[in-house]
């Protein structure tokens, strides 16, 4: 069983402890000790990494956390999404548990080691999870919001709020909770049992019962947890929430804090610097720069859109001019450049409008896309839909339609091989 140092003495960074059992378990060692400063993945927060005893631990479990979650729960870490708070809640940090370290190394029962964290993911999980103690402290305590639940990611963390928020309630409470940031308020760690608890102003009912590690942000908030937090809110340095989004009839914010933060406004800054300094613009300017540009797009591409419906007249009537007649029918077969299956169709229109009966148009390139189209008045022998399918089954393509109009591609053959078995196609429906 392993005294969890981190419940009491969440800023230590060094410790000595004896390890009372060794077992290897999915092609991984793993080392139970009688004292352990490594944080287990539990309530939403990651777990610690480090060294141990010269091997580097890179996973941490709590057996008996565990244990104690629903079947569907099981084996969800490090990422399982839990209700604030839920793991962890019960015990002192004298209170045993079984916290396994998953080691890439190897260590025999009674050897004597020397554990250290990896400070730095310490901290900054620290910083994220006393930041969103004090963010969902704020929103309740202003708007009477609930957070659901909570997770730490490796890049940003989310809380989902019972209800939907309004941008103006997020700002509120993000104003709020750096209020308190900046305030540089004690946040310390007391334990109570339930009859203690029951008298206390928590901010939300605790899911388990029996003596409850509390997490007491002074004068602001009070709530059971299991994780680990700084000791002053000024150690969270901001809380900066990025997004809002609607999330199972509440709302899900994301957020980054401390460090995090920073690194968030280096990005966002650096990102929009690299898009205002190819036009020449102020950042400021940038948001009312990209509202002319797209206005400009869209009345470039109407301007486009008109011009090649012009061009496609004109290449149809070219192309009607020189129809082939087969049967009782003029039909143009034809192999077009620079055209996508939407220019084909257009120029097709055009050619039956300028008196062609029929058309069988292809890109001048492999693999071929083919339109096939037939006179409005429908013309007995001509199959647009069957044209286009024979030829997508003999070259390996996929197309069908209607008899007036069909569409194709992936044709794995020439253009002109393509062509030669559609005018064969056209000739055997029009002799029927």
């Amino acid at each position: 069983m392993t005294l969890r140092l981190y419940y009491t003495a969440p800023w230590q960074q060094q410790f000595d402890a004896t390890v009372v059992a060794v077992e290897e378990r999915d092609g991984a060692m793993r080392v139970c000790l009688d004292r352990t400063a490594f944080y287990p993945t539990s309530g939403g927060q990651p777990h610690d990494t480090g060294a141990l005893g010269g091997a580097r631990v890179v996973d941490v479990i709590d057996e008996a956390d565990l244990d104690d979650r629903p079947d569907a729960e099981r084996g969800e870490r490090p990422a399982a999404r839990l209700a604030e708070g839920e793991r962890g809640q019960v015990g002192a940090g004298d209170v045993p548990a079984r916290i396994m370290h998953v080691i890439d190394g190897r260590l025999e029962v009674g050897a004597k080691v020397a554990g250290e964290i990896d400070w730095p993911r310490r901290f900054d999980h620290m910083q994220q999870h006393t930041g969103q103690h004090v963010l969902s402290a704020a929103l309740h305590n202003l708007y009477g919001v609930r957070t659901v639940s909570f997770h730490l990611g490796a890049e940003a963390s989310t809380i989902d709020l019972a209800r939907e928020v309004t941008p103006a309630e997020v700002t509120g409470a993000a104003a709020e909770a750096n209020r308190i940031v900046w305030e540089d308020r004690a946040v310390t760690i007391r334990f109570a049992s339930s009859e203690e608890v029951a008298r206390l102003p928590l901010r939300k009912e605790p899911v388990k019962s029996g003596r409850l590690r509390l997490i007491d942000v002074e004068g602001f908030d009070l709530s059971a947890c299991g994780g680990t937090h700084v000791s002053r809110t000024g150690a969270i340095g901001v809380i900066a929430v990025r997004a809002r989004e609607r999330f199972k009839g509440g709302t899900r914010l994301t957020f980054v804090c401390g460090g995090r933060a920073l690194r968030a406004f280096e990005e966002l800054r650096d990102v929009v610097e690299a898009s205002a300094r190819p036009l020449t613009v102020h950042p400021r300017d940038l948001p009312a720069t990209v509202e002319r540009l797209l206005e400009e797009r869209k009345a470039r591409q109407r301007e486009h859109r008109a011009l090649t419906e012009r061009l496609a007249e004109h290449e149809g009537t070219r192309l009607a001019a020189r129809a082939e007649v087969l049967g009782d029918c003029r039909v143009v077969l034809a192999a077009l450049a620079d055209q996508d299956a939407n220019g084909l169709k257009v120029v097709a229109g055009a050619s039956m409008r300028a008196g062609a009966q029929g058309a069988v148009l292809v890109t001048a390139s492999r693999p071929v896309l083919i339109v096939a189209a037939r006179a409005a008045e429908g013309v007995r022998g001509i199959d647009a839909g069957a044209i286009v399918k024979a030829l997508a089954d003999r070259f390996g393509g996929k197309g069908g339609g209607r008899p007036d109009l069909a569409q194709g591609g992936g044709l794995d053959a020439d253009p002109e091989t393509v062509l030669a078995a559609a005018r064969a196609i056209v000739v055997a429906g029009l002799s029927r």
